[in-house]
């Protein structure tokens, strides 16, 4: 285990509207408010979105399996923003589900908003990166 403590900065209340990229969006407000180390918590519903659902084998680095929905569900999801070679990299994991099914994991891909979808961003004053780990298969953050 590694940690660090920090103070929290300015918060944010987003609105992501219907038809919009939800990552995309995240994105574009951390580089336009230079935000290098944050989580959120968000509720709201996705039209459409791609997301990783689990290994497939409980191996590291992991095999990923990809799972999409595309019928419209409620959302509710919490994650993180930090930094990834310069960028804005958002890691974002939620439940998502209708009166049909259900499903969790991990959103990287598409996440179309439907109707709305509502971000608390709190911004933290934690020096922190995304670094890849080729052992890992991802990259999990790197205190600085």
């Amino acid at each position: 285990m590694d940690y660090r403590t920090g103070s929290i900065g300015r918060l944010f209340a987003v609105r992501i509207d219907h038809g919009e990229d939800v990552i995309a969006e995240i994105c574009k407000l951390a580089l336009k408010e230079n935000i290098n180390s944050a989580f959120f918590v968000m509720l709201g519903a996705m039209a459409e979105a791609e997301l990783v659902t689990g290994p497939k084998e409980k191996v590291v680095p992991p095999t990923t399996v990809w799972s999409a929905f595309d019928d419209a569900r409620e959302i509710i999801g919490a994650g993180n923003i930090f930094l990834e070679n310069g960028a804005p990299k958002i890691h974002l994991h939620g439940a998502a589900g209708n009166s049909k099914n259900m499903i969790m994991g991990c959103f990287r891909k598409k996440a179309q908003a439907f109707m709305v979808v509502e971000i608390f961003i709190v911004e933290m004053d934690i020096a922190a990166e995304r670094v890849f780990d080729e052992k890992l298969g991802t990259s999990p953050i790197r205190f600085l």
